[in-house]
């Protein structure tokens, strides 16, 4: 069976914003796939989001690390356009193509940033445990993105939040975002910085710039092959 390419065959037809959680209790009862995305505050989750709908205020941003306090559900529904029967392998996920065009929904999930946020020890507590509870809640989780300042290495929280994802058995995309912050020739020492802290192989790292789109591609073909495995 030929290999294709779909990233030219991906467009995102609606993206919403449905709720924001703060327990399981609270979270949407339609049962749709989940992608998750999860980093330290102002990492850039917000500017993401909206670079991959193309929605420019779909998430709302802001200066102010912590800004986000609650679980947020995002109902984003894509297009696939069919180019023939086919597999796709891109290291994270392989999955059968569709023979025919068809539309795909599911909840993009943006989780409270962690590390430093400007508020009460209490309420960190808070977030966290509520944010615990839901990815061990079984929803239906295909991946995580877990997001990280592609400028830095990753800080002791990052690889807290990583080893915990993987504990609970969720397959994790590592996001190295503001990509276009470093100059392309020191990118991949960047890379390799973020690689050997995290202890995963370079296929499972996603260079990805909001500002310029750069990445958006990609990311949209590993969501696609998320759902249609």
């Amino acid at each position: 069976m030929e290999a294709i390419t779909l990233t030219e065959e991906i467009t995102v037809i609606k993206s919403e914003y449905v709720t924001s959680a703060v327990s399981k209790k609270t979270c949407p009862e339609e049962t749709l796939p989940e992608i998750v995305f999860v980093g330290r505050s102002n990492v850039g989750k917000s500017s993401l989001i909206n670079s991959l709908t193309r929605r420019k205020n779909l998430a709302r941003t802001s200066g102010t690390p912590g800004k986000t306090q609650t679980i947020n559900f995002f109902r984003v529904t894509l297009k696939v356009r069919d180019k023939g029967q086919g597999t796709r392998d891109k290291g994270f996920y392989s999955a059968t193509v569709p023979q025919l065009s068809t539309t795909v929904s599911f909840y993009l999930v943006d989780l409270p940033g962690y590390g430093y946020a400007k508020t009460s020890k209490t309420n960190r507590k808070l977030w966290a445990k509520f944010v615990d509870e839901y990815l061990s809640s079984g929803r239906d989780i295909k991946f995580v993105c877990q997001l990280v300042d592609m400028r830095h290495e990753p800080m002791e929280s990052d690889l807290q939040s990583f080893t915990s994802l993987v504990e609970k058995n969720l397959p994790v995309l590592v996001v190295a975002t503001k990509s276009d912050k470093i100059p392309k020739t020191q990118r991949q020492k960047h890379l390799d910085a973020i690689q050997k802290i995290l202890g995963v192989d370079a296929e499972s790292i996603l260079p990805y710039s909001s500002a310029k789109n750069e990445g958006r591609s990609e990311l949209l073909d590993v969501v696609i092959n998320s759902l249609i495995e």
